[in-house]
């Protein structure tokens, strides 16, 4: 359920970011970039579940679309440098892969849309206002956010008395 929520939000996010095909420009290509703190090995299963995902919806990598992965290999300057890059080389979408790769990407660009691809703490982290309305550039799936923590409450005293 979770990747398919995932793979629909991306879908989105690439669709109204790509101009028109109606254009008689040559088409661009959109470009897909995950960015992960660590090495880019870490979420290359992630990467090759959503190629294919992608697959699935028609999507052919390098013929109407480009998805590439890139890690700062736990260095936190080199993660601010990265970003940097992405957001020089104009990428359509950046997907992030943790908390300082959101950052560091938050902090280069408030224009390219930015897909957190689990983030634990994105209100607290400062990245989005409110899960219902997260405003800005960045969107995303949350695991752990505080906010849902009473109603985790909830539904465990439902299920065990």
């Amino acid at each position: 359920m979770i990747k398919t929520i995932f793979i629909s939000l991306l879908l989105t996010v690439l669709l109204i970011t790509v101009p028109s095909a109606q254009t008689q420009q040559p088409a661009k290509i959109p470009r897909v970039v995950w960015l992960t703190t660590g090495s880019p090995s870490i979420i290359s299963g992630r990467v090759e579940v959503f190629r294919q995902a992608m697959r699935e919806q028609g999507y052919v990598e390098g013929k109407n679309i480009l998805i590439e992965s890139r890690g700062a290999d736990n260095v936190r300057e080199r993660r601010k440098a990265l970003a940097e890059e992405l957001v020089r080389l104009k990428v359509d979408v950046i997907v992030t892969a943790g908390e300082g790769g959101t950052r560091a990407v938050k902090e280069a660009t408030s224009t390219i849309p930015i897909v957190m691809a689990s983030d634990d703490d994105p209100i607290g982290a400062g990245f989005i206002a409110s899960l219902a309305r997260p405003g800005g550039n960045i969107t995303g799936l949350s695991q752990l956010s505080p906010e849902l923590n009473g109603k985790r409450l909830e539904i465990l005293k439902e299920v065990i008395p």
